[in-house]
Formats: structure tokens, C-alpha cells, sequence
């Protein structure tokens, strides 16, 4: 039997922070007077991102992020919205991802990714403090999120923890002169991953928290450019122990470079994967209606409560883990 109840309750307590971190959570952004929303987890278009598998229902997609849904309501008006809910990615299972997890995601209107740091500092911090911990653990790694957190660009980090200039003329010589091995179809895309992964992304969140920023515009899914320096987006994720925890942006709103984005990122994942999928043209016509200035951000509740109770994996957490195995 794969479900063990004596394992279950021996769990319980993991499971129980979450009320504890949900509450929290609303509570915080009840108080900054944000408005809690519930969007469809039925989509008609698959996530805009080229290796991101989504689960596909008759014509209807589940969700990897409300995203898309969310903003079309802050250009209905909305000004500043949450929203608590489950998404569906169909990637493998591991130690800190669930093909079903919760993610808490939300909208600023009038603001930039730096409200969006500023909140994340919050959360994060109400969430420890409403559990009673003063760290947060993941396989013997501690991370103080009360400290001021670390902040350093994808620029820094790649020279930091890979010796790698990530603006290097040819990118390939760079991994393979640090001993990432690189194959002739590999993109300037999939080189930087190998190298995030391999040389950087393990190494950061320890001591304090990493708000990693000022990803590559050609990353930069729906962030836009950074004002003054093209090569970069307003975009940012935070990292502790190691777990990536969230991934936030000052918001694209010009619909014409969203669409070249997304027809380009199509392109990519039919040529790849030989995937044939629509695009959400309600978005992209939501975007040439008008959308207003807005940072928003993305946070896997999950992780978060893993962090907090210093859970071995994700499954821990969940109250009734589905078996994916």
C-alpha cells in the first residue's frame, strides 16, 4: 500500500504548517489591501515557456500559472490581486517538485520587480516567524531569512560561482573551458542552463537568502528590458538552501514584442518537441487593449513550507500526496 496512514501522521505536524503558512499569507496581503482572486485552472493555451510540458484536457490546458488569466483582470482594472491555488506542470517528480503543487501568485499595478523583492522579504519572513523558526533548512543547509538577503545579477553569480563571463563572445568556449561538456546542437540557451545548473544555482541561498537578478532579455519570457541596458530583463528569483523559490518580473505590457516573444518561443518548442500548440490570443488582445504598469511574482507555497519545517521532500508537505510514481 502506498499510502501508509502511520506515516502520514507521523508527518502531520509538516503537513499542519501549512495552515499556518496559507493564513499568513493572506493575512499579509488582506492587510496591504490586495484582492484575493480565483481564476480557471482550465486554460486555452498551453504555458508560453518552450520546455514547460503542460497537461492537456480535451481542448482545455491545466495551468502551469495563473498568470495569464490574472492579468487580463489588470487590464479589466484590477490594481493589485493574489491568488492561492494549485497548478499543474508535467515534469518528473523529485524531491522538491510535484507534477500538483500550490503556488501563491501576484499583481502590483503602478510598481517595478523591486516591490516585488520588497514583498517576497516580507512573506517570507511573516511565514518563518507565524512557525515559530528562526532558519530555513533543506538537507542539512540553513538559511537565515531574517539577515539582510543577498542580492547579485545572473552577470555576478555566473562570474562568482562558474568563473564564467557570461557575455563572453562565444559562450561554449566559456563551459567547456570550466568543464561543462557541450554538444553541437546546443543553443546559446541550452549552454547558459547547463552552466546555471552544474556551476551556480546549488551554491546560492546559503547564510541568507539570493534574490538572483537581471536575467538575459532573451530569458526574459514576460519581463520587460531593463531601461538602459537592453542585454538584461527586470527579472528576478529568489533562492535558499539551494531551492529555488520563486520568479518574478517588472511586467511586458507592449503586445507586439509579447507576441514576437511568443511566436519565437513556439517556433522553438515545435522544433524541438514537435509540438503544435495555439497561443492565448485573448491575452495578447488583452495586451493590445491596454495593459497598466505592473510587477508580479510567482512563489511556490510548497517549497516555501518545506523550507520552513526543513522537510526531506515537497511530498512531505502536501496533506494527501497523489501517487506519481
Amino acid at each position: 500500500m502506498w499510502w501508509n496512514p502511520e506515516i502520514y501522521m507521523k508527518n502531520a505536524p509538516l503537513r499542519q504548517a501549512r495552515g499556518k503558512v496559507i493564513q499568513t499569507i493572506r493575512k499579509y496581503f488582506n492587510q496591504q489591501g490586495l484582492i484575493e482572486v480565483d481564476t480557471p485552472a482550465l486554460q486555452p493555451a498551453p504555458s508560453d515557456e518552450v520546455h514547460l510540458k503542460c497537461f492537456q484536457t480535451g481542448d482545455f490546458y491545466l495551468h502551469t500559472s495563473p498568470e495569464l488569466a490574472m492579468k487580463k483582470l489588470l487590464v479589466a482594472g484590477e490594481k493589485a490581486i493574489f491568488q492561492i491555488c494549485h497548478t499543474y506542470r508535467d515534469e518528473p517528480v523529485s524531491d522538491t517538485h510535484s507534477p500538483e503543487f500550490t503556488m501563491l501568485e501576484w499583481y502590483r499595478t503602478g510598481t517595478d520587480y523591486s516591490a516585488m523583492m520588497k514583498d517576497t522579504v516580507n512573506v517570507v519572513r511573516a511565514c518563518a516567524k507565524a512557525c515559530n523558526v528562526k532558519e530555513l533548512r533543506h538537507n542539512e543547509r540553513t538559511c537565515n531569512p531574517f539577515i539582510k538577503w543577498q542580492k547579485l545579477t545572473v552577470e555576478q553569480a555566473f562570474k562568482k560561482y562558474a568563473d564564467v563571463n557570461l557575455w563572453a563572445k562565444d559562450l561554449r568556449a566559456e563551459a567547456e573551458r570550466v568543464g561543462i561538456e557541450c554538444s553541437d546542437n546546443d543553443t546559446w540557451e541550452d549552454i547558459f542552463f547547463r552552466i546555471m545548473l552544474n556551476k551556480v544555482e546549488y551554491k546560492l541561498g546559503d547564510n541568507a537568502p539570493t534574490i538572483l537578478c537581471e536575467y538575459p532579455t532573451q530569458l526574459g519570457a514576460l519581463a520587460r528590458t531593463k531601461p538602459g541596458n537592453p542585454h538584461v530583463c527586470e527579472r528576478f528569483e529568489v533562492y535558499a538552501c539551494g531551492v529555488e523559490l520563486c520568479n518574478a518580473f517588472s511586467e511586458l505590457t507592449d503586445a507586439k514584442e509579447q507576441r514576437e516573444r511568443f511566436q519565437a518561443n513556439y517556433a522553438e518548442r515545435k522544433r524541438l518537441y514537435g509540438w503544435d500548440d495555439p497561443m492565448d490570443e485573448d491575452f495578447l488582445n488583452a495586451l493590445e487593449y491596454g495593459m497598466p504598469e505592473a510587477s508580479g511574482n510567482a512563489l511556490g507555497v510548497d517549497r516555501l513550507i518545506m523550507l520552513i519545517t526543513g522537510a526531506e521532500k515537497l511530498a512531505d508537505t502536501q496533506w494527501v500526496p497523489c501517487n506519481f510514481r
